[in-house]
């Protein structure tokens, strides 16, 4: 072993297979730590990194001696640098656009462009932008993929142009697969080889549930687009003091109970026990007893209980995983001899240290669903149908009863539909789809119906999107896709589809019938989240479940029915079909996934992964050196807010504040970006017809995410958007002092004609969702200077900062209501710079009402570390990166 540089000494060369690596071996932090191979492994992965990029500037000696002595360090700040960055094209295409445009401006700054470029390896999947427009049907995948190169031509010549002139980036083409799929089953090492180095895989994406690779014993979260444009530019991200959270798990599930039901319940568990901005470590016997693709399935969901990240080390279950989905051998032996060397391997996990623990017996774990609104929102399945009649006593209050209507289809066949009917079954999302278990076991629920005669009705708008090709070629071998799809349930694309919105139309005659007796109506899936107004704009019930219950939902055109006591169907003798008939066991699902999910499918089906097919290769490359914006497009504009300096920034002393909306908890990334259908008479939908776009051309907000004259009229505009100054849904607020009732957008523009700054005031968990940097891009741009909540979720309140807008929450048990805010009010406070400093003071705000009257409260700066108020005092990220890039700073 031969000692080279770092204050340390710690990077030494060792030998395995008669090749020489060099390793940053933590075992040299002993002697200020022995119990170094305790720390969880996410401080192990911090600290690996930290060792390998010392730099004496960004990291120094003092920091890594600092972590090292976790948890009795002082808790101050950690940077870290990701191995990598992973993309997904609805956020991965802003990314690129920011880019572009960032090399536009140091052009003009006399600057070289091609310092514009990323450090780091960056994977872009193709995964959010096709849509359900055909479905049932032996057509539908090539369908929808065409219609999907329609629409999305332009967005996909930018990224083919990006992945010839950024070094370092990759495209994955439409139809390969769900970004994080891809990710778990091909595109992570778990241990990366760089020259003769090898370390932790790490990634950070733009996609919040990035965390799902953590399953096979990575490190990755998710982060605003902001924040990944800086990580890719080589620059470190400035974490807060890492808090780890074990949940120990014990036992093993019960037969019959899914991977699906244990995510959603220990969703539940978290969320109310309370692991923001936290890292949760997976530890315990039970670990043991369950695959990689089940861990996968709860690392997903880490954003549905706001943690930023859920991560299992790695264990020979891990590397059983890696085989089966066609890792070289001697890549998985390096990987499991790296681990053991290092400290890392996870069969100890009970031995680690932590800040707390929480414990959850599996065997207590039952088959549950989730919703009608948020995916911590839990209901065992027995009691869903119990839980369905009270949430349509708020739709309808007694003795109004149960809706109801005839759906008249073109060929004269009719079908009653009420309030609670089944009208989108959807087995969708990397979730889920990445876990044979499920997959096969629908598969096999579906092969039983068949065989009973059983079909859903024809107003359930059935899909398969499956994350991977993969998951197509074992259902297909093990004779399980036929019977899905006599169901119903045929491919219709390889993304994310209904999951994040891409529904597409329900049949014509289902709408009318829904909109003419204002129907209550769900959808199904197998996703990870269902919020208000994400899955389709006529479903207002939206359930979370494993995709056997998909299917049988499906079965049943209804929510109202108890399926583990009642049946979900009648067989053509007019016999009951119960759940308990369909099921399969435990035996009959191993038996399919040991002989079909094999190593050899996944070699086959990843070795064309960024190649594409011909719909792909035809689309057009620009030919330039910097990309020639097209003044025309809808869909592509460079970005005004690159050289912008947020208002914020330069407000500067007390200036009145205009309130531009009251929200209360839990509004969404969905809420003030949406991803889904753009309406005709919204505002982006009036720019667009201005623009000669016809309605149905529109697309998706989400596809539209390049051009900033579509978002920030989309901002605040989805229409279940509750805003308490005015007493109807929608993105509706009233311009003060006029009292005119108006959109969102609209009120902003007439604000910011006036010269009037204005802040946003919401409830608890605001920002939960998505990582979705549009959400603070579009809110800027709507001259919001500062949002005042009660809580944020963890990526919304840095893509803010990001923008320079500045957060501010209310004390403990203090809310814009106790405050008695109308929405009429003007807000002041001084400049914040002067509360810089080692510890936390608050910010006093003075409130003026309509008749001058002046109230003082106080709130807290949620700026929370150094690298927050560098940002917020420089504007925000564009401006701090580009006098970076300038050599300014």
């Amino acid at each position: 072993m031969t000692a080279k540089r770092g204050s340390f000494g710690a990077e030494t060369e060792k030998v395995f297979a008669r090749r020489s690596y060099h390793i940053w071996a933590l075992e040299v932090l002993s002697r200020i730590n022995p119990h170094w191979n305790r720390l969880p492994y996410v401080i192990q992965v911090f600290l690996e990194s930290m060792l390998r990029r010392e730099d004496g500037r960004t990291i120094t000696a003092s920091d890594i001696e600092n972590l090292a002595r976790w948890p009795g360090g002082s808790p101050r700040p950690v940077a870290f640098y990701p191995a990598r960055v992973l993309l997904q094209d609805f956020t991965g295409v802003p990314v690129l656009v920011d880019l572009t445009a960032l090399r536009d401006a140091v052009a003009e700054q006399g600057g070289d462009p091609a310092i514009v470029t990323p450090k780091v390896p960056v994977d872009l999947v193709i995964d959010h932008s096709v849509q359900v427009d055909r479905w049932a049907d032996a057509s539908a995948l090539h369908f929808n993929v065409q219609r999907e190169f329609e629409r999305n031509h332009e967005r996909y010549g930018l990224l083919k142009w990006a992945e010839t002139h950024f070094p370092g980036l990759r495209v994955v083409p439409p139809g390969r697969g769900i970004v994080h799929q891809v990710n778990l089953e091909y595109l992570t090492p778990v241990v990366r080889e760089d020259g003769p180095a090898l370390f932790p895989d790490s990634v950070i994406g733009t996609d919040s549930h990035t965390t799902m690779v953590n399953g096979a014993g990575g490190l990755a979260w998710g982060v605003g687009g902001i924040e990944a444009e800086a990580g890719l530019l080589g620059l470190p991200l400035d974490l807060g003091w890492p808090r780890v959270t074990a949940l120990e798990l014990m036992g093993a599930l019960k037969p019959g109970v899914t991977a699906t039901d244990l995510v959603l319940t220990i969703t539940e568990t978290l969320r109310q026990h309370g692991v923001v901005g936290k890292f949760v470590e997976v530890m315990g016997p039970g670990v043991t007893s369950l695959a990689v693709p089940e861990r996968a399935t709860i690392s997903n969901m880490a954003p549905e209980y706001g943690a930023t990240a859920v991560v299992f080390p790695p264990d020979s279950k891990t590397m059983d995983y890696l085989l089966q989905t066609g890792r070289r051998p001697e890549d998985v032996q390096r990987a499991e001899w790296y681990f053991r060397l290092q400290g890392m391997w996870g069969d100890a996990g009970d031995q680690r240290i932590y800040d707390e623990v929480v414990r959850l017996d599996l065997s207590s774990i039952v088959p549950s669903i989730a919703g009608p609104k948020n995916p911590q929102e839990r209901i065992s399945l027995n009691e869903a149908d119990m839980a369905l009649q009270e949430t349509l006593a708020t739709f309808r209050a007694p003795p109004a009863g149960v809706a109801s209507d005839e759906v008249v289809y073109m060929d004269g066949q009719r079908e009653a539909i009420q309030d609670g009917a089944v009208v989108i079954a959807a087995i969708t999302s990397c979730t889920n789809t990445s876990n044979p278990y499920v997959m096969v076991a629908a598969g096999l629920l579906a092969q039983k119906a068949v065989a009973r005669g059983l079909r859903p009705p024809r107003y359930v708008k059935t899909s398969l999107a499956p994350g991977s090709r993969v998951v197509t070629s074992y259902l297909e071998n093990a004779g399980l896709l036929p019977h899905l799809e006599a169901l119903g349930f045929s491919v219709v694309g390889y993304g994310c589809t209904t999951c994040i919105g891409n529904s597409g139309p329900l049949l014509e005659e289902v709408s009318d019938a829904v909109h003419r007796s204002d129907l209550v109506v769900a959808s199904v899936l197998s996703g990870n989240r269902n919020f208000e107004g994400r899955i389709h704009p006529e479903t207002r019930l939206n359930y979370l479940m494993s995709p056997p219950l998909v299917v049988a939902y499906a079965l049943a055109g209804t929510m109202r029915v108890n399926l583990v006591k009642e049946p979900l169907g009648f067989d053509v003798a007019g016999h009951p079909v119960f759940l308990k008939d369909l099921w399969p066991s435990p035996k009959e699902i191993d038996q399919v996934v040991a002989q079909e999910v094999r190593p050899d499918l996944f070699q086959e089906r990843y070795r064309d992964i960024f190649s594409g097919g011909d719909s792909w290769k035809s689309v057009a490359v620009p030919v330039s050196e910097q990309y020639r914006w097209d003044s025309t497009s809808t869909y592509i504009q460079r970005p005004s807010f690159v050289r912008m300096r947020p208002p914020e920034a330069e407000l500067g002393g007390a200036r009145p504040r205009q309130i531009l909306a009251l929200f209360g908890d839990a509004v969404t990334t969905d809420h003030i970006s949406p991803a889904g259908p753009i309406a005709p008479k919204s505002p982006a939908g009036q720019y667009l017809i201005g623009k000669g776009v016809d309605p149905k051309e529109f697309n998706s907000y989400g596809s539209r995410r390049g051009n900033h004259e579509v978002m920030v009229r989309g901002t605040f505009a989805n229409p279940r958007l509750r805003n308490w100054m005015v007493d109807k849904l929608g993105g509706l607020t009233v311009h003060q002092p006029s009292g005119a009732e108006m959109t969102i957008y609209d009120a902003a523009m007439r604000y910011q004609d006036e010269g009037v700054p204005v802040v946003i005031m919401a409830g608890e968990r605001y920002g939960s969702g998505s990582s979705r940097d549009w959400a603070a891009k579009g809110t800027v741009l709507l001259g919001v200077t500062a949002v005042l909540a009660r809580s944020f979720e963890r990526i919304h309140r840095s893509n803010l900062i990001g923008m320079g807008i500045l957060p501010l929450e209310f004390l403990p048990g203090e809310s814009w209501g106790t405050w008695g805010i109308q929405g009429d009010e003007k807000i002041v406070w001084p400049d914040v710079s002067a509360l810089r400093g080692p510890t936390d003071r608050p910010l006093e705000v003075t409130v003026i009402n309509s008749t001058g009257d002046k109230n003082v409260h106080q709130v807290m700066v949620r700026l929370d570390t150094p690298g927050e108020w560098d940002l917020y005092e420089k504007g925000g990220m564009f401006p701090w990166v580009l006098d970076a890039l300038l050599g300014q700073e």
